[in-house]
Formats: structure tokens, C-alpha cells, sequence
């Protein structure tokens, strides 16, 4: 049985797949992952969290690469793989998607946006990291680029960042806790395109083993995982998933 079979076989008989999804999955679709060579943290250093809240100028240098697309996070469409996902999630293979990326393409697949946990935010928006309104980045970007107006909550005046997770910043327990609850009570956890080195989320994987389910892993390159993986497929996630068919 060839290594895609295998998988198929692992989808086939499963019946709460839990899917955890990083920088891999979506540089099919043209946005670059962070950590190798030509990614974004060897174009532009990352801005912490701390000057962020701190400082003027790198809120307003936040922002410029925002308004830039600099980072290259938004804009792009679903690959084969994010609507391979999505099928899964609609045959009702797949209860919950939990994400390390910022992208949106999840939800652009067509996966609601509940059955999505995103623990590292989300760039297609902001939010106010005093009271937590959302803001639309359409709304923000005209007072920015033509007056210089550095965004503030509407309603509270507070600091206004976008909704991704910045170093430093602190994970988000919510989230965390839904992810958390999705490892225990899978029964395969199926990892796709991340290198499995950035926790709290890279623990996620041995939660799921501890607790009785499979787990299976595709990525263009070795994880430090791999050797408690019940399948290891070193590929191109679109072209595996494509090649296994449709859920049964």
C-alpha cells in the first residue's frame, strides 16, 4: 500500500478528524511561510508586541506594511488543498480545522467559520486590544495613507491592531482551549504543511497520541514529530490530497 493509500485509509475509517494547518499549506496558493530562506522574516524583521503597544513609530511602521501588503498574507486564493479540506469538512470527516496561519483561505474555501480556529489571528482585519471591537481594514486605510491618522477604536479610543498574533503577544486562551479539546477527542489528527516547532501549538499533535488517536503528517519537510506519526508523508499537500479522491 503506497503512502497516499494509506492516508485514504486513515480518512476512510476515522471519524472525528481533527486537521492542524501551517505556512505549507498555503504557499500553494503564492504566500510565503516565515521561517526559510526568502520568508517574510528574512525580508522584514518581526515587529513585537510589546513596541508595538509602546511606541508611535512602530505602530505606524505596523501599519505602513499592513496597508503595503508587504507581508503578502491577504489576497491570495484556496488552493487543491484548502478545498480538499473543505469537502472533508462537509462530508463531516473533519469537525475542526485549527490553523496557524493568517490568511483567510480557510474560511474562502467555504469551511464555516466556526469549525476554523485560528490561533494566530487573522490580517484580514483588525481589532481594538482594549474593548475588542473589530474594525475593517477598508475603514482604516484612507485617514492612514492620506493623512497619517494612526487607527483607534471608534468606540473606546483604544490601541487598534491588526488581528493577528504578534511576538510577544499572548496566545489566545480561547482558542487554545478549542484546539486543546479537538486533540484529545479526535481520533486522527492530521497534520498539513507545518514544521511542528512553534508552541504551545506544536504540542497539539502528541496531545492527540497521548489520547488514543492516529496521526499523520504531510509536509515538504521533516518535522521534529515525525517519529511519533503513524504516517509521514514528505509532498506537496494539494497534490496528496487531490490524489487520495473524495471522503467516503
Amino acid at each position: 500500500m503506497t503512502e497516499r493509500e494509506t492516508l485514504a485509509e486513515l480518512i476512510a475509517r476515522s471519524n472525528r478528524v481533527a486537521v492542524f494547518t501551517g505556512a505549507g499549506m498555503s504557499t500553494e496558493s503564492g504566500i510565503p511561510d516565515f521561517r526559510s530562506p526568502g520568508g517574510v522574516w528574512s525580508r522584514m524583521k518581526p515587529i513585537y508586541f510589546q513596541d508595538f503597544m509602546a511606541s508611535e513609530d512602530k505602530r505606524r511602521e505596523a501599519w505602513t506594511r499592513t496597508f503595503s501588503g508587504a507581508a503578502g498574507w491577504v489576497g491570495a486564493k484556496p488552493n487543491s488543498g484548502h478545498l480538499a479540506i473543505a469537502s472533508l469538512v462537509h462530508a463531516g470527516k473533519v469537525g475542526v480545522v485549527i490553523t496557524q496561519n493568517v490568511d483567510n483561505l480557510h474560511q474562502a474555501s467555504g469551511i464555516p467559520e466556526d469549525r476554523v480556529v485560528e490561533l494566530h489571528g487573522n490580517a484580514g482585519y483588525a481589532t481594538c486590544l482594549s474593548c475588542g471591537l473589530r474594525h475593517e481594514l477598508a475603514d482604516l486605510r484612507t485617514p492612514f495613507l492620506d493623512r497619517g491618522v494612526i487607527p483607534a477604536c471608534r468606540a473606546c479610543g483604544g490601541i487598534v491592531k491588526s488581528a493577528t498574533i504578534s511576538f510577544g503577544q499572548p496566545m489566545p486562551s480561547a482558542k487554545m482551549a478549542l484546539a486543546e479539546n479537538a486533540a484529545r477527542t479526535c481520533d486522527l489528527f492530521l497534520v498539513l504543511g507545518s514544521s511542528l516547532v512553534v508552541y504551545p501549538a506544536a504540542e497539539l499533535p502528541l496531545v492527540a497520541k497521548r489520547n488514543g488517536a492516529a496521526l499523520a503528517i504531510v509536509n515538504r519537510e521533516p518535522t521534529d514529530h515525525d517519529r511519533y506519526a503513524d504516517l509521514v508523508i514528505n509532498d506537496e499537500i494539494g497534490e496528496v490530497l487531490r490524489a487520495i479522491g473524495p471522503p467516503v
